[in-house]
């Protein structure tokens, strides 16, 4: 039997993912990118925002359209979509065979199975579960991966819908991680990225106090593994051990993405998150000074509920002077079951695009003269792989560039490079997010 495997949404999804691949792989089935050659579908769906919730549902029902052209037998339904819309999913979607709730992905062998003999089944579980881990197929070229360390969210920020889909903060337990990570390093894994829905309050659960550094140090003995990143890492809860580790931890890079999201106390306060603008100042003050050449990273709202003109433009000016290395923006979603859907006014969807547009080029602004500091500069470049129609061209990344959200590095080499590897480039050009460069040899 042949699968096709989507998996949309987040890297933590992606985790999920990769560890249901291992599942069915191990129950003998077969994978395939031909979606018209498959047995079974499986979409693995988000459901954070109102775009993504769209995306899923299109995902679903253009693959469904296989059941009468192709071969397709089955159409599994698996993460956030699912588990949120547990009571509707298979009744809204009639075409869905089978719903999977988000802690019972270890249970997709047979839930396939089922739909294989005809049946319609739903397999929901205890929300607060965490499946066991049992290997994982990784997806993303076998050089770099996602290495979840905790499931679940206690923040309940007003916009976001994630603790009511994901539970309460639960942390993996470290020998586990070390253990997964192991694995993977024997994989050709070279480059481990920490992801959860929030890093920086690993272990508070499970050992009573953050174990994040205590983590990170634990994964930087494992001897294949070369780089370490960190990714949602609220700035209100970063010690001073932290960013010891990754100042002095060579193989933790010195990047940190911080999810801020805004810069108005009114609107912090009413987003609930534990901040205000001034302790964020400080917190990228601070970073800068301790971690000498780090990249920092943050998201933003845009058009937040009630977001006033002047707290947008105080927003903008922020953005301009704090000059963040990386910088995503959403336009503000609506989403039932949140504090948000209910307040008033809403901004309407023109001012939130034109907001979110602004913040971008603002951005674009920021980073064009930030990248141009490089050009000169010889740097480690982790080698992605070959830019396709282009002789002696690869493409990689910089410590300062996470997989698929950040900027790249095009340079040249006589050498016959392979994916994984790193480098040394000398910068010889810059655009607004990449840098061109050479290898030197």
């Amino acid at each position: 039997m042949n699968v096709f495997f989507l998996s949309l949404g987040c890297d933590k999804n992606l985790s999920d993912s990769e560890h249901m691949l291992k599942l069915l792989q191990d129950a003998g089935y077969e994978f395939t990118d031909e979606e018209e050659k498959a047995d079974v579908a499986i979409v693995n769906t988000c459901a954070f925002i109102g775009d993504a919730k769209e995306e899923s549902i299109a995902e679903i029902l253009r693959l469904s359209s296989y059941k009468k052209t192709g071969k397709l037998k089955a159409l599994v339904v698996t993460g956030c979509l699912s588990e949120r819309y547990r009571n509707e999913i298979l009744s809204e979607l009639p075409e869905v065979d089978v719903a999977v709730g988000i802690s019972a992905w270890d249970h997709v062998p047979e839930v396939v199975e089922e739909a294989l003999r005809g049946k319609k089944a739903a397999c929901f579980l205890e929300k607060e579960r965490i499946p066991e881990s049992r290997g994982r197929v990784l997806t993303t070229g076998g050089h770099y991966g996602y290495l979840k360390i905790a499931e679940g969210c206690n923040k309940h920020c007003s916009y976001c819908v994630i603790p009511k889909i994901r539970g309460r903060y639960r942390s993996i337990p470290m020998e586990t991680l070390v253990a997964e990570a192991k694995e993977m390093a024997d994989s050709g894994v070279r480059e481990l990225i920490l992801v959860a829905q929030e890093t920086t309050v690993y272990g508070t659960d499970l050992y009573g106090k953050k174990m994040l550094p205590v983590l990170l140090e634990e994964l930087s003995g494992i001897p294949d593994v070369h780089w370490i990143r960190l990714l949602y890492c609220y700035p209100e809860e970063i010690t001073d051990e932290l960013i010891r580790v990754i100042r002095d931890n060579e193989k933790v890079v010195p990047y940190l993405d911080l999810p801020i999201q805004h810069i108005s106390d009114r609107i912090l306060k009413s987003m609930r998150r534990s901040t205000t603008g001034k302790g964020i100042g400080e917190t990228v003050r601070r970073l800068r000074k301790e971690i000498p050449g780090v990249a920092l990273r943050t998201t933003l709202i845009a058009g937040y509920p009630g977001e006033t003109e002047e707290e947008f433009e105080s927003l903008l000016r922020f953005v301009r002077t704090a000059r963040f290395d990386r910088l995503g923006v959403f336009a503000y979603s609506r989403e039932e079951d949140t504090e948000a859907y209910h307040m008033h006014p809403q901004v309407p969807g023109h001012t939130k695009n034109r907001r979110k547009n602004a913040l971008m080029k603002a951005e674009r602004d920021v980073s064009k003269k930030k990248t141009a500091l490089f050009v000169g500069k010889t740097m480690e470049v982790f080698v992605e792989g070959r830019v396709t129609g282009e002789d002696g061209v690869f493409v990689g990344r910089t410590y300062r560039d996470a997989p698929d959200v950040d900027g790249l590095v095009f340079f040249r080499s006589d050498a016959d490079l392979m994916s994984g590897q790193f480098v040394r480039v000398r910068m010889t050009g810059a655009r607004e997010y990449d840098l061109i460069g050479e290898m030197i040899e």
